[in-house]
């Protein structure tokens, strides 16, 4: 767990809804034993993850069968403080990409997300907040996809300029536009 409060209080955050989050993570990761577990139902950890192609046109994302929506590739902690570790197994699990490189130095962004209740393999879960931790990834396009059945329903590349208008979870934009916009930072 040190680790983990290490690497959130290394990362510089981005804008005020970052500082917002990091702080907000770090005052209550210290207070609350069980955040690295669903056992917490309030909220935990979890890691998700900007995959981008070697161009810098198309984002790698998944169509998550319970939010309905194009999202990101990412997953929960499960008890395991490393996230960065967590992210790479979520992304190929969810994806089958075997071939990926990590573009950022540690965390890429931080966000607080409200995930609305709902059903998860036939039990009902209530509504409760992720603390994600987000990695940026290159993958080239070549690589082999596969879906993962049980928790979505395609895999494929989005174009930067129009994969907004497929993400049906409005809270989400948001994030994913920072994300973006720190993308076409870094290439200049």
């Amino acid at each position: 767990m040190d680790e983990l409060i290490e690497e959130i209080q290394k990362y510089q955050p981005y804008n005020e809804q970052e500082e917002n989050d990091k702080r907000i993570m770090l005052k209550t990761i210290s207070q609350v034993e069980d955040s690295l577990t669903r056992e917490n139902e309030t909220f935990h950890f979890t890691t998700s993850a900007w995959i981008v192609n070697p161009t810098r046109t198309k984002i790698l994302m998944i169509y998550h069968n319970i939010y309905n929506s194009w999202a990101w590739v990412g997953g929960h902690a499960d008890g395991n403080a490393n996230l960065l570790e967590v992210c790479q197994r979520e992304i190929q699990e969810e994806t089958g990409v075997q071939h990926l490189k990590l573009l950022s130095d540690g965390v890429f962004g931080l966000s607080i997300q409200t995930v609305k209740a709902h059903i998860r393999k036939g039990k009902y879960v209530s509504a409760h907040l992720h603390y994600d931790l987000q990695y940026l990834f290159e993958v080239n396009e070549e690589e082999p996809l596969m879906i993962k059945p049980d928790e979505n329903s395609q895999v494929g590349w989005l174009e930067v300029d129009t994969f907004l208008e497929k993400v049906s979870e409005e809270h989400m934009k948001p994030i994913y536009q920072k994300l973006m916009k720190k993308v076409k930072e870094e290439q200049k």
